[in-house]
């Protein structure tokens, strides 16, 4: 079980979100790979955050991660994207969210979430580290009532979440926030997973 990434995102209801802070663990990928890794993760994050309505928690799993999101919405109109290997539950994975949106609305002024640079805030990185183990995750179950009333959409793929017509492989083509070694990254692994498939 593994976590890639963690992101807090300004997620307004109409309008493109920006990531406010994030942090990962990439030492799972070679050190060539991880530039691309990273890219190709924010830009994922990015992409279901705009895609989940205020309110709304929900997992999308695209080749081998799943991207775990919880828009909170509210006055803030944040977001918290967390990304892991298909084996870490769905429930500490939300629990951590919800933490992690806490902690940040108490600690980040929202007068500063205009100019995401000159945030700091360094317990997602604690984060990535400490909740690597899902069962400590567990310490933060205050929200388990409410993620229990919570239908939480778990969609197959990240083309469930896109709108109607749109291709997860146009937005690739398309996005300026991926380098051509990022695009060339995820085709890859596309391939590689295609290519595998058991009947």
């Amino acid at each position: 079980m593994k976590i890639y990434m963690i992101s807090v995102i300004l997620a307004p209801p109409s309008g493109p979100c920006s990531t406010l802070s994030t942090a990962n663990d990439l030492s799972s990928f070679s050190f060539y790979q991880r530039g691309s890794v990273n890219e190709f993760m924010t830009f994922m994050s990015k992409t279901v955050a705009e895609r989940t309505p205020q309110g709304q928690r929900q997992s999308v799993q695209e080749n081998n991660y799943t991207a775990h999101i919880y828009n909170r919405g509210g006055a803030e109109q944040l977001a918290a994207v967390i990304i892991t290997d298909q084996e870490y539950p769905v429930r500490p994975a939300f629990s951590l969210l919800t933490k992690v949106l806490d902690d940040f609305t108490a600690k980040v002024p929202q007068s500063s979430f205009a100019n995401p640079s000159a945030i700091s805030f360094p317990e997602l990185q604690t984060y990535v580290s400490k909740y690597q183990d899902p069962r400590q995750a567990d310490t933060i179950m205050r929200v388990q009532q409410e993620l229990d009333e919570t239908k939480i959409v778990l969609h197959k793929t990240i083309e469930s979440v896109l709108q109607r017509g749109e291709k997860l492989d146009t937005l690739v083509d398309r996005s300026n926030a991926l380098s051509m070694q990022s695009k060339a990254f995820y085709k890859t692994a596309k391939k590689q997973n295609s290519c595998c498939v058991v009947m």
